[in-house]
């Protein structure tokens, strides 16, 4: 089996790529079909997604079995004021992908966001709820998702939020780092949802990867919390006696608007393939327990 990742040096491309090659995650051995599999790892400087007429000889070229999207603009802020490029990237990359993979027959799997949501819900989103995004980055993520399933027969759609993985940045990084050099910090307490281990989500969307089970998922850490409960337990697993107090939204003023309730519910996991998702606290401990920054 031949295995195209896009943005390979990502958080979520890193985990793929190294799962694959050890054959297992932090949750439990991958799918058998990965064994001695082809991994073409791409990040911008290989394969540059929205350009049409290289996608589409690249994926020619190679014939992958299966592509994993994880490339995209995930700077919100950035979107919002670089809303072309979040179109090409988030939106017409994904179009280019998708229409690449139909023509030589691969499973084609994409990653999206809980910002596809108004985030103005009280329960966590099922896959069959209405989208209805707020910002730049949201509706240009929402049109590569249609773009995924019009174009590519053989499409999952996986929306995941509040990624965190070993390498890159990262709200985990980004508290440990401030808890090494502030005595108190003040966050968010007003923003619900998911923190999510990039190493558990993508053992999802490997055991996806080798099935028909085509269409939309959520795949999230289990349980929810505010942005403020998060880094709370970051410091608290980290051994770091920075102090975190919670505040709201308005008094750390953004161009985005972003969502105050995004918690998501993985039910077609359940449904399908099975949630083995960890609750967010498990999986956060042993990420602090591993990562090196």
């Amino acid at each position: 089996m031949k295995i195209l990742i896009t943005g390979a040096k990502g958080q979520l491309g890193n985990e793929l790529c190294s799962i694959i090659s050890k054959g297992k995650s932090e949750i439990g051995k991958i799918p058998y079909e990965y064994k001695d599999c082809v991994i073409i790892a791409t990040d911008v400087d290989e394969l540059d997604i929205t350009n049409t007429a290289e996608v589409l000889e690249f994926v020619k070229e190679n014939k992958p079995d299966i592509i994993f999207n994880c490339a995209a603009m995930t700077n919100v802020d950035g979107c919002e004021t670089q809303y072309e490029t979040a179109f090409k990237i988030n939106a017409m990359g994904v179009r280019n992908l998708s229409v690449a993979a139909e023509r030589v027959g691969a499973k084609f799997v994409h990653i999206s966001t809980d910002y596809v949501f108004a985030g103005d819900g009280t329960k966590p989103y099922a896959e069959w709820d209405t989208t209805n995004p707020q910002s730049i980055y949201g509706k240009s993520k929402r049109l590569g998702e249609e773009y995924a399933l019009q174009f590519c027969k053989k499409t999952f759609v996986v929306r995941t939020s509040w990624l965190y993985g070993y390498v890159g940045k990262n709200f985990v990084k980004t508290m440990r780092n401030l808890g090494r050099t502030k005595d108190e910090i003040k966050v968010v307490n007003d923003q619900r949802g998911n923190p999510t281990n990039a190493n558990d989500l993508a053992h999802h969307l490997l055991k996806l990867g080798v099935t028909e089970e085509y269409g939309i998922y959520h795949c999230t850490g289990e349980g929810e919390c505010t942005w403020y409960v998060f880094a709370k337990k970051i410091m608290e697993y980290s051994n770091l006696p920075c102090r975190v107090n919670p505040c709201t939204s308005e008094e750390f003023p953004s161009p985005t608007k972003r969502p105050a309730f995004s918690s998501l519910n993985n039910l077609a996991l359940k449904c399908t393939v099975g949630n083995e998702m960890r609750n967010w606290e498990e999986a956060l401990k042993e990420y602090i327990s591993k990562v090196e920054d």
